[in-house]
C-alpha cells in the first residue's frame, strides 16, 4: 500500500513511522510546505521520497491529511478532487465540524473518512516524530455515514493495528465536547505560562522554585502557536462556551481565597478530587 503522508510533522511522522514498523505500508511519499521538512523526514526515514502534493495523491493508495486545521478544508478538496475510486482520504484533525462541513457535498466525499487520533506532545516538526505515539490512545471517527463502508472498515484495521480503541460520533459533539476536554487544557497552560513569565520578572526564580506540578501543568505552553491559533479559530464558538464555564469557577474560588473560606475550599478539591474516579474509570474500561 503506497501512502502518502500530508505534513511531515509529529502526527504524521509518528503515523508514517507506525505504518513501517507494523509493515502496513510499501513506499510512503512525503508532502510538505517546507522543504527543510520534507529533507529531515527523509533523513529520520519517515518517508522514503517527497514530491508535489498532485503527484503523491495520484500514486497513493491512503492519503494522511496532517496539517494545520486552517488549511485542511481546501487541502483536503485538492485532495479529493484528485482522489480515485479505491483511494482511502483520512485526516488527523483536532477539529471537525468546519472540514466536514467544506467536503459534505464533495462527489468524492465517499473517499474521505475524517477522523482525530487523540495523542500528541508538545514537540512538533520531523524531530519529534516517534513510533508508539498512538499506541493505546483513542481514535474518533466523525459523520461515518457519509463515509464509504469499505473505507470505514480499512480506517478501522488501520486504527487498529495501531492499537487504538476507535469511537464514532457527529462532527459537531466531537468539537463540542473536544472543547472541554483538550482545547480548553491547552489554553489553561498558556494562560499559566503567560501569568508567570509576566508577573515574576526573575527567570532563575522560575526555574529554581518550579516543582513537577507547574512543570507538568505548563507543559503544553510549549505547543506550537502554527497549530494551537488555528485550532482555537476553528472551535470558537464551542470554546468561549467552555471558557466561559472555566472562568466562572475560577472567579469562585478566587472569592473562596480573598474571604479566607477554607472549609469552601476544602469542600471543593474534595468533591474535584473525583475526577480521579471518572479516568480510572475510563482507563479499566479501555
Amino acid at each position: 500500500m503506497t501512502t502518502a503522508i500530508i505534513g511531515l510533522g509529529l502526527i504524521g511522522g509518528s503515523f508514517a513511522l507506525d505504518l513501517r514498523r507494523l509493515n502496513l505500508c510499501g513506499e510512503v511519499i512525503g508532502v510538505d510546505l517546507d522543504e527543510d521538512n520534507a529533507q529531515r523526514a527523509m533523513v529520520l526515514g519517515i518517508v522514503d521520497r517527497y514530491t508535489s502534493l498532485a503527484n503523491a495523491v495520484q500514486q497513493a493508495d491512503l492519503v494522511v491529511l496532517a496539517i494545520p486545521v486552517n488549511y485542511l478544508p481546501d487541502v483536503l478538496n485538492q485532495v479529493l478532487n484528485l482522489a480515485d475510486n479505491n483511494q482511502l482520504v483520512i485526516d488527523m484533525g483536532s477539529t471537525k465540524s468546519n472540514v466536514c462541513k467544506r467536503v459534505k457535498d464533495h462527489p468524492n466525499r465517499k473517499n474521505f473518512v475524517a477522523c482525530h487520533p487523540i495523542a500528541g506532545t508538545e514537540n512538533s516538526g520531523p524531530d519529534a516524530a516517534f513510533s508508539g505515539l498512538y499506541t493505546g490512545k483513542v481514535n474518533i471517527i466523525c459523520d461515518r455515514d457519509l463515509s464509504a463502508e469499505d473505507q470505514v472498515k480499512k480506517t478501522l484495521q488501520l486504527f487498529d493495528a495501531l492499537e487504538m480503541k476507535t469511537i464514532f460520533m457527529s462532527s459537531n459533539e466531537h468539537d463540542k465536547h473536544i472543547a472541554y476536554v483538550s482545547h480548553l487544557s491547552h489554553i489553561s497552560s498558556f494562560a499559566l505560562g503567560k501569568t508567570v513569565l509576566e508577573l515574576e520578572e526573575n527567570e532563575k526564580n522560575i526555574f529554581n522554585m518550579a516543582g513537577s506540578g507547574f512543570e507538568s501543568t505548563v507543559r503544553l505552553a510549549k505547543s506550537s502557536p502554527d497549530m494551537w491559533a488555528p485550532i482555537f479559530e476553528q472551535n470558537a464558538e464551542n470554546l468561549s462556551e467552555a471558557l466561559g464555564a472555566y472562568i466562572d469557577i475560577l472567579s469562585q474560588f478566587k472569592q473562596m481565597i480573598d474571604q479566607r473560606e477554607t472549609a469552601d475550599m476544602h469542600r471543593f478539591i474534595g468533591e474535584v478530587n473525583d475526577i480521579k474516579r471518572v479516568l480510572n474509570g475510563i482507563k479499566l474500561n479501555n
